[in-house]
């Protein structure tokens, strides 16, 4: 990728939605920002705008921070916090609305990526992120590589620090997140007696005077952030722990009144550099390193498995197996090859949903009263594109069937739909018979089809389609001749072995 290419960083928090366009070298050429909203539709509409409004035509990707559980590999959100996205498929729906790729990641993740290429952590091989802002998030570098666990490790906001205290939104009680955010913070202000509009800032002016009031604060706020980072620096034995976002600086400053005490757990602590940038910046950093097929900035990619199929935006792990996708047992054949038929016994037997373009497409003309060529050209591309949009909100994990004649769009198009329907395995049913037998299957049910469909003056066109249609040959093949009784359980024996088997 050029060095001029450029990147849409977001980086999503509890207050407020940050966007930057950014140069390949993470330098910010121009940014917006917009509140934050607990509704994840709302949020969704808002990054949608700021990425208009930032959008050019160098910008080659889009990369979004998100507080909470992500696992970056399958591109999804599981968990949030104050903005819980797990209830859309942002990645996809963003794409979708963009025509750009997106990456996502944890918001800790992407700042701690910045602040390794560009800020505190550049030169360190192994580094602990605190992010303190509405909640607390956290990330871990080993070796110059996140540390992922089976997908979302590093959620250091969520050290326990009193078992009995706050209830967390995680469902736990005394989380260093509800002790030392800034929420928190507000918290303690607030039961000290203490107005809403006393800062931060003005609780050092008040400690430095000497007010016992303030220190008590402060101490409240920095203690059990202190205990958190002595687990993490017994957990992990990092080179430094940095604190980043909002109030990192600030609380760096706190931990004054709590110093480390433990011998054994000693780690040079500093304030992030890079601030509320650090998140707009790693986001855009680790969507053109993926853009590239590379590994993130600063974090080499693990070695890939070389007996499954590359996904873009996805990195193996060694020794470790993949969590699945979604898999999609593709039903090819030109009309009336007979794979409805084939579609059908196989979603009976293995229990998998089934969509097919004639089920989106012949509603909508059988409501409109049916159209010329070119607009079941058109219906059909839409039917198209809404087969992958109802896959790509699936559960990672989801099996479909899809029952389509795949040739009836250029190949890149599909490529492009299950990259953003998050489609990792595909395996394919070929569906076939002579061109005689196709063109008689299509002359005795023209009857029972919706106006709108070809009529018989099709018929010459599939004749000669016949004669030169192709298998995708993407993934397994099974061959299915429809002119002979259909082999379903041959067929139900070899997707177990193939697609459904545990990866």
């Amino acid at each position: 990728m050029p060095l001029s290419s450029m990147a849409i960083g977001i980086d999503i928090g509890g207050t407020n939605l940050r966007a930057a366009r950014i140069s390949g070298t993470g330098e910010i050429l121009d940014r917006i920002s917009e509140k934050s909203a607990p509704d994840p539709e709302l949020v969704l509409c808002r990054i949608a705008e700021m990425v208009r409004r930032l959008d050019s035509p160098e910008v080659a990707a889009i990369g979004i921070g998100v507080p909470g559980r992500v696992d970056a590999r399958l591109g999804a959100v599981l968990s949030g916090g104050y903005v819980n996205l797990a209830t859309i498929s942002l990645a996809q729906r963003l794409e979708s609305l963009t025509g750009k790729p997106v990456v996502i990641d944890n918001d800790c993740n992407m700042a701690l990526v910045a602040e390794m290429a560009l800020g505190a952590a550049r030169g360190h091989e192994s580094t602990v992120m605190f992010t303190i802002g509405t909640g607390i998030g956290g990330a871990v570098v080993q070796d110059r590589r996140i540390v992922r666990g089976k997908g979302t490790a590093g959620q250091l906001g969520h050290i326990t620090v009193d078992i009995s205290g706050e209830a967390c939104v995680c469902g736990r009680r005394g989380c260093v997140e509800t002790t030392s955010s800034g929420t928190a913070l507000g918290r303690h202000i607030a039961r000290a007696g203490l107005g809403p509009d006393v800062s931060v800032d003005q609780l050092f002016a008040r400690d430095a005077g000497g007010d016992p009031l303030a220190r008590g604060i402060l101490e409240a706020w920095a203690g059990p952030l202190r205990a958190a980072i002595d687990t993490t620096v017994a957990m992990f034995d990092p080179d430094l722990v940095l604190l980043g976002r909002g109030l990192g600086l600030a609380a760096h400053r706190a931990l004054a009144r709590a110093p480390a005490l433990a011998p054994w757990y000693q780690c040079p602590v500093e304030a992030a550099q890079l601030g509320d940038d650090a998140g707009v910046i790693g986001a855009s950093l680790q969507a053109l390193a993926t853009k590239a097929a590379v590994a993130p900035v600063s974090l080499p990619s693990a070695r890939p498995n070389p007996g499954r199929r590359a996904v873009p935006g996805r990195r193996a792990v060694p020794g470790r197996r993949a969590v699945p996708s979604r898999r999609a047992v593709l039903v090819n054949g030109i009309p009336a090859s007979g794979k409805s038929t084939v579609s059908r016994g196989i979603a009976e037997r293995m229990g998998w949903p089934l969509l097919a373009l004639d089920t989106i497409k012949n509603p909508f003309l059988e409501v409109l009263g049916g159209g010329d060529r070119e607009f079941n050209r058109t219906l059909g591309r839409a039917s198209y594109q809404a087969i992958w949009s109802v896959v790509g909100e699936a559960p990672a994990g989801s099996i479909f069937v899809v029952d389509a004649w795949f040739g009836f769009q250029p190949r890149q198009m599909l490529e492009d739909h299950l990259r953003r329907a998050g489609v990792e395995q595909t395996a394919e049913i070929w569906c076939h018979a002579p061109s005689g037998v196709l063109a008689e299957r299509y002359r005795a049910r023209l009857d029972q089809r919706p106006a709108g469909h070809p009529g018989a003056a099709y018929i010459p066109e599939l004749i000669e389609l016949a004669k030169r249609a192709e298998p995708l040959r993407r993934g397994p093949l099974f061959d299915v001749d429809t002119t002979k009784p259909i082999a379903f359980d041959a067929i139900k024996q070899w997707l177990q072995a193939t697609i459904a088997a545990d990866r």
